[in-house]
């Protein structure tokens, strides 16, 4: 008889992930010419998780209010834009009912007035937009490729699109009001009962509007369905609710410079819908110089409090009124379209390989290593999630629009949006266009590369 001979499985041991590796890009990081312009942003963002009816923002007169400090008193007349950005989870377990959000047009004269709906779209995360895993980057010319309702709003919008859900205009008869958007966040049959709904609205007035962003719970019929809110009961809410809850973490005021950051969420009428910036080398010139072969320099996007990467700029747009619990400036800017020019020169007598790459590095506000510090690989927080439109003549001289979906993780260096093959002395025109996505954190840059033909050695993987 042999004896048995117990042969034990060899457990199977998991390697633990590569720690990321630090890269240095040194290289030269510019603020970014041109500044926000003046149009006046109703922004609705605070509370972001909302479980209690109430007012999100309203900026109309205290008076004849039931809680005069819910109302901030300020009235739009001409181009403004409407951006919301708000999220319903069930109360309790038991408590599915549907949250609305409802947006309120006042006219206060005695006139009738036209708002014309430039542009707007306005989407759920489930089931419109959810959230999923995709590419770094995606070809998006049929503007399909998004993820999350953020990221699908801004994609609308950018292609100047008004989804067949709003009206081209709305006419608010003297003394009356309106409603520019009654639409739910429902959560029954979600897992977890956690929806979300962004929308942004690019508006013209010929006259004074005031502007409210509300929450309540869908109402039931006789019968025991539920239904949307009425206009009258949106009013009710306005002229006798308080401000709506959970109240998010108070912001730390921007002089204190001495303690971590809570940045806080906005809620109020922010200046700037737009950033438009000519790079060129300076106010003498009329081109952008590309970098040495080898070089590269970038830009600075959304840069903010404590995340100007060594440009000491700040890019978030002041906020003209706001409630005292909410965002001292509109860190983000959520829902600004960037548009930038780069006339691009080649200035050597040999031809250059240059990319223009969109980047998402490490925040800083002051460089600590003479440039800028990535991740590989990069770190799993997705920071950018959004597309791009760029505009620009190919190597064989035909112009071309692409539109671009990216996905930036935390220290992620990024893919060219474009790559030209510039001969001596040539000039090439790029236009790069966004808007910032909700969801997204700043700060990003847009990096001017050209490559060292030579050896190779100066590419971004």
């Amino acid at each position: 008889m042999f004896p048995f001979l117990l042969i034990f499985p060899i457990a199977q041991i998991t390697p633990a992930p590569p720690q990321p590796q630090e890269i240095v890009q040194q290289q030269q990081v510019r603020p970014l010419p041109g500044e926000l312009n003046s149009i006046p942003v109703f922004n609705s963002n605070s509370p972001e998780k909302v479980l209690k009816e109430g007012i999100l923002l309203s900026t109309f007169p205290p008076e004849g209010k039931k809680v005069p400090t819910a109302h901030l008193n300020f009235s739009f007349k001409g181009r403004f834009d409407v951006f919301a950005h708000h999220v319903a989870e069930a109360p309790t377990p038991e408590d599915l009912r549907t949250l609305y959000l409802g947006i309120i047009l006042h006219n206060p004269g005695k006139q009738a007035v036209t708002v014309n709906i430039l542009q707007a779209a306005s989407y759920l995360s489930q089931p419109d937009a959810p959230f999923m895993e995709l590419p770094y980057q995606s070809e998006n010319i049929l503007g399909t490729v998004f993820a999350g309702p953020g990221d699908r709003v801004m994609n609308n919008v950018l292609r100047g699109q008004r989804q067949d859900t709003f009206p081209p205009q709305i006419i608010i008869p003297p003394g009356e009001s309106r409603m520019l958007l009654n639409a739910p966040i429902p959560v029954n049959g979600l897992t977890p009962p956690l929806n979300g709904r962004s929308t942004l609205m690019r508006l013209w007035s010929n006259d004074t509007v005031y502007v409210a962003s509300l929450a309540m719970f869908a109402r039931t019929n006789s019968d025991g369905s539920d239904r949307s809110p009425t206009l009258e009961e949106w009013q009710n809410l306005l002229n006798n609710g308080e401000l709506s809850g959970p109240r998010d973490k108070v912001p730390t005021p921007v002089e204190e410079t001495n303690k971590p950051i809570i940045y806080g969420r906005v809620a109020g009428v922010a200046q700037g819908s737009e950033w438009k910036a000519l790079l060129i080398d300076n106010s003498k010139t009329q081109h952008l110089t590309i970098p040495s072969p080898g070089q590269a320099f970038s830009y600075a996007l959304s840069a903010l409090d404590r995340g100007t990467l060594g440009t000491r700029q700040i890019q978030s747009a002041p906020m003209l009124v706001r409630y005292p619990d909410t965002a001292y400036r509109a860190h983000g800017n959520y829902g600004v379209q960037y548009s930038l020019t780069l006339p691009l020169y080649n200035n050597t007598q040999n031809l250059q390989t240059v990319m223009v790459s969109m980047q998402t590095p490490i925040k800083e506000d002051q460089l600590t290593k003479a440039g800028l510090r990535f991740l590989n690989p990069p770190a799993q927080q997705v920071l950018f999630r959004g597309s791009v439109r760029v505009r620009y003549k190919d190597d064989q001289g035909l112009p071309q629009t692409q539109y671009l979906h990216l996905v930036q993780r935390r220290g992620q260096q990024g893919e060219p949006l474009v790559v030209l093959n510039m001969r001596g002395g040539e000039g090439r025109l790029v236009e790069v266009d966004f808007l910032y996505p909700p969801d997204a954190t700043p700060p990003q840059v847009l990096t001017v590369q050209t490559l060292d033909n030579a050896s190779s050695t100066g590419s971004m993987k």
